[in-house]
């Protein structure tokens, strides 16, 4: 029950077969990677850069048309397109137009408060903040390196989204979606790559490593160790009887010398038990001058041959019903 209502209590997210998605689980978890770092880079250059209390962190990775991207950000907003070598096409980053006031505002030391104005930025503030982006491009370089060694050059700003043509509208792109907090203030901010040239660096990254020669001697050696020290290890076996019932008043009066019956038959074989689980049966018998038990059949044994006496039974019974 408890299950059903964790499922129950989920966002529903709509499914559009005409567009099956393409990013797979493993290749998020290794974007999610990538970017934790870049979200933990991105946090430390903006705190020096701003001298104040900021924060970033990642939200989700998701898989979009370029159309759909574009159509998810204000109508104004800071958008830095940059190259993707070794990838082919171009991504994007976007940073709220009152967020980069406000960081211009800090980097020329302004309180940076909430009232920032509207507008397309000065050659002065835009040589500010192109020194801020271009330290968030370098980050996001050191963090993706183990995917992609990717060298993004940045190659303009637009501030209108839909004059960035980067891709065509039915792309497939990969938007990662992060917050930007600063003091307390939260921004949304984004980046967008190509799927199409991201994918093979992906697949790549998923793949499991190839293994030496040297490597597999190693664990067919591990392999064999344990094996054979598993063969060498001691247990507690017991030959033991089938349980007995015995009423508490016999059994607080008995005195040496009584006799107590037993439950066990005297043609049934002893129960022969590791850790009270029983693995095969044993005659009673003795070996020199000490007790033995003789192994006479395991319990997988026994129950095969009793189904295997019991089913030609079941067969007469129904031939002569009929």
């Amino acid at each position: 029950m408890g299950r059903s209502r964790r499922r129950g209590s989920g966002e529903a997210t709509p499914y559009d077969f005409r567009r099956p998605i393409q990013l797979s689980r493993e290749h998020q978890r290794i974007l999610q990677l990538g970017f934790d770092g870049f979200a933990r880079q991105a946090t430390t250059v903006f705190t020096s850069a701003l001298r104040s209390v900021c924060s970033v962190s990642l939200l989700k990775i998701d898989q979009r048309s370029y159309s759909e991207y574009i159509d998810s950000l204000p109508p104004t907003t800071y958008l830095t397109l940059f190259t993707t070598d070794p990838m082919p096409g171009r991504g994007m980053l976007d940073l709220p137009l009152d967020a980069v006031m406000s960081c211009v505002d800090h980097m020329l030391g302004g309180p940076g408060g909430s009232a920032q104005p509207q507008r397309p930025l000065t050659e002065i503030e835009g040589g500010v903040i192109r020194g801020l982006v271009a330290r968030l491009l370098s980050e996001m370089r050191y963090s993706l390196a183990a995917i992609v060694a990717l060298d993004p050059q940045v190659t303009g700003v637009e501030y209108s989204p839909q004059f960035a043509q980067v891709a065509g509208a039915a792309d497939v792109m990969v938007t990662i979606t992060l917050e930007l907090r600063i003091d307390d203030r939260p921004f949304g901010i984004s980046v967008c790559l190509p799927f199409s040239g991201l994918h093979p660096h992906l697949a790549a990254a998923a793949a499991p490593a190839p293994v030496s020669n040297r490597e597999r001697a190693q664990r067919a050696e591990a392999a064999e160790l344990l094996q054979n020290s598993f063969q060498d290890v001691p247990v507690d076996v017991r030959a033991q009887f089938r349980t007995t019932r015995v009423d508490p008043a016999a059994l607080s009066g008995l005195q040496p010398g009584d006799v107590l019956r037993l439950a066990h038959p005297a043609s049934a074989p002893l129960d022969i038990t590791v850790d009270d689980q029983i693995f095969a049966h044993a005659t009673a018998g003795t070996h020199g001058q000490r007790l033995a038990a003789l192994i006479v059949a395991t319990a997988a044994q026994r129950t095969h041959q009793a189904a295997s006496t019991l089913a030609p039974s079941r067969g007469r019974a129904f031939q002569e019903d009929q």
